[in-house]
Order: C-alpha cells, then sequence, then structure tokens
C-alpha cells in the first residue's frame, strides 16, 4: 500500500511502509546540488527521493534511479508519472551487474548514493526483507557502489554519498581504492554538543589528492531547526 508526501512547489512522491526517506536524503540531494546540471545516476535510489530532489533544486539535464527492489521502482514510477518528469529514467537493476553498455546515455556527471548504512554481518537484520536490503550491505557493499560510480563517472566527475560516522574510514578507502579522490566532506550533527552521527563527502573522477573539511551542520538548536535545515527543507522558521 502506498502513500503520497508532498515537497516543497506541489510535487508529490509516493511512498510504502518500507520505502520512504528521512532527513540524510535531504542532506545527500541539497551537499551534491552544487554543480548538478548535467546528468545523475542515483545508486541505491530507494523511492527516488534524491533523484527527484535533484531535479527539483539542480535542474539535471538527466536523472538515471538504479534500484534492485521492484515495489521501490514501481512507486518511482507513480511519481514519474503524477509529476509528469520526462527526464528521469527508474532502472530496475542489480548495481553490482551494470555496466556502461546497459545504461543509456553512457557517463554520467555526477553519481550519488543513500547506501545502506550497516556493513555486512553488522547489527540486526529487520523482520521486513525489504528494509533489510536497504539498511544493511546484503545485496550491495560500499566497495561495489564506488566501483559502479568511477565507471560510469566522466574524468573528473562528482561521487556525492551520506554514510554513517562509524564507516568513514571504509568509505574513503573504498573511493580511493576505486579512482575516485575524496575532495570535500562535512559532518552532520543533531546539535553542536552532540558528536556527528552521519557524514556527506563529494569526490572526484580520478581527482589529486586534497581534502576540504567543510563547517560543520547541526540540525537542531535552543529554538528547534536550525536555519540551515530550514534553508534545505525549504521551510520559513516559526515566528
Amino acid at each position: 500500500m502506498c502513500e503520497i508526501e508532498e515537497l516543497f512547489g506541489g510535487f508529490k512522491i509516493y511512498i510504502s511502509k518500507d520505502h520512504k526517506f528521512g532527513t540524510d536524503a535531504f542532506l545527500l540531494a541539497d551537499f551534491a546540488a552544487q554543480r548538478a546540471g548535467g546528468s545523475v545516476l542515483d545508486l541505491c535510489a530507494g523511492c527516488g527521493i534524491v533523484g527527484f530532489l535533484l531535479g527539483l533544486i539542480a535542474a539535471p539535464r538527466r536523472v538515471c534511479a538504479v534500484e534492485i527492489q521492484k515495489e521501490a521502482t514501481e512507486l518511482m514510477k507513480l511519481t514519474v508519472a503524477a509529476n509528469q518528469l520526462f527526464n528521469f529514467e527508474v532502472m530496475l537493476a542489480d548495481l553490482k551487474e551494470l555496466n556502461v553498455a546497459k545504461v543509456k546515455g553512457g557517463v554520467f556527471d555526477l553519481v550519488t548514493c543513500n547506501p545502506p548504512y550497516k556493513a555486512k554481518r553488522a547489527g540486526i537484520l529487520n523482520k521486513s526483507e525489504n528494509l533489510s536490503i536497504s539498511r544493511h550491505e546484503i545485496m550491495c557493499d560500499i566497495n561495489d557502489i564506488c566501483r559502479v560510480a568511477s565507471c560510469f563517472l566522466k574524468v573528473g566527475g562528482r561521487l556525492c554519498l551520506c554514510q554513517r560516522s562509524e564507516r568513514l574510514v571504509d568509505t574513503l578507502e573504498a573511493m580511493r581504492t576505486n579512482g575516485v579522490e575524496p575532495k570535500r566532506i562535512r559532518f552532520v550533527s543533531s546539535r553542536q554538543c552532540r558528536a556527528p552521527w552521519l557524514f556527506l563527502v563529494d569526490g572526484r573522477k580520478d581527482g589529486k589528492p586534497f581534502l576540504k573539511i567543510e563547517a560543520p551542520l547541526f540540525l537542531e538548536d535552543e529554538g528547534g531547526p536550525t536555519p540551515e535545515l530550514l534553508r534545505i527543507y525549504r521551510k520559513e522558521a516559526k515566528i
């Protein structure tokens, strides 16, 4: 059974109990939106939220969203039809089996991914197989994602990921091993006094070593959501 969530600008997105989205999707789309006007490949797309958000805030020429779970791709197709999107392609596929010949349009300017956060054999699996696949590295791991991203990126193209802070070393190692040099990273905390729970990283295909650590992103202050989070959500502060 599906539901409809309304985003800014009247955009309607279809979700379900097993395929929905959280704050991390908005943070990743905002982080990746710099120079995202070309072609975008979104891996582990789920209900398609990251690709749809990029379409709203960065107007890429084309978005291809890849997802292994059929239910999620059906939700994306409903969203595409409801919003009359002509530059959004939904692809049901195992990303590990992708190659440039199988994807229309070949290489991309930007690859995004909100990957499964839990490493193999880490944590307790959910009773829902769909949720387990979304949250745990069952069908793919961070190295698979970085390898495929590298294959599909133009030289100088960007890979933007979000991941839990405890996976920082795994993620940076996988990026560099697969020819994507981490260039920009931003840590996300719920409040200033809290340790980061998430990081956002931007890498370049065949880039030279140089990593910029950006100012941390805080989601809440004493008055509730921070001005930056409200900007990302396209909401106004309550007075």
